[in-house]
């Protein structure tokens, strides 16, 4: 779980006993019934992926509590949804299948790490489970934890984001995909360039 960057920072808190304490107690490879009630009642996360050269980028992921979905106890799935076509996770992810993903309760504060290896499948079975998904993805768990929650701010959910796919309602069109300068380039089938 350690590399050298963190042994010397460690070393130089005196904090490598503690970091080892914590990896024997709290480190884990498979989800437990707790971790899985968690993930599945989230409904956003923060995704860490880097391309191939290690550049790395980070992104929010939402949608209704479930959208992510514990499969075995090994393995996660989450829907890729319409976005701005950028498809940086993704890329990331078909370059270095290396990711993060950061699940944070900021109403009763508590965090759990998963760190693991991503795959997309176009044709996963799961995609016509998933209202809304383009793609599912993947994540096999290599290292499951907790963190102190301690720093996380006490916030609450006042209104879920009209844009979240969910059955019998079709999510409105962004306003961005409206302007002149986008609009001429959105892919064919795209509701905003029918929409008037």
């Amino acid at each position: 779980m350690y590399h050298e960057g963190s042994r010397t920072w460690q070393d130089r808190f005196d904090t490598r006993r503690l970091a080892d304490r914590l990896q024997e107690k709290l480190s884990r490879t498979e989800f437990t019934a707790e971790d899985r009630a968690f993930i599945e009642a989230s409904g956003l996360f923060f995704l860490a992926t880097a391309d191939a050269q290690g550049r790395p980028d980070c992104s929010h992921k939402g949608g209704l509590p479930g959208f992510v979905r514990v499969l075995d106890p090994r393995t996660l799935a989450f829907p890729s949804y319409d976005g701005n076509g950028m498809f940086k996770s993704l890329g990331n992810i078909s370059l270095n299948p290396a990711v993060g993903l950061l699940f944070i309760d900021f109403e009763q504060p508590r965090r759990l790490r998963v760190v693991g290896s991503a795959s997309i499948d176009e044709h996963d079975p799961l995609i016509d489970d998933i209202e809304g998904a383009q793609l599912v993805v993947r994540v096999r768990a290599e290292r499951i934890f907790p963190n102190c929650p301690r720093y996380i701010h006490r916030m609450q959910r006042v209104e879920t984001s009209p844009y979240v796919p969910c059955e019998g309602k079709v999510p409105p069109v962004p306003k961005w995909k409206r302007f002149p300068e986008f609009r001429d380039v959105l892919p064919a089938g795209d509701p905003a360039r029918e929409d008037g």
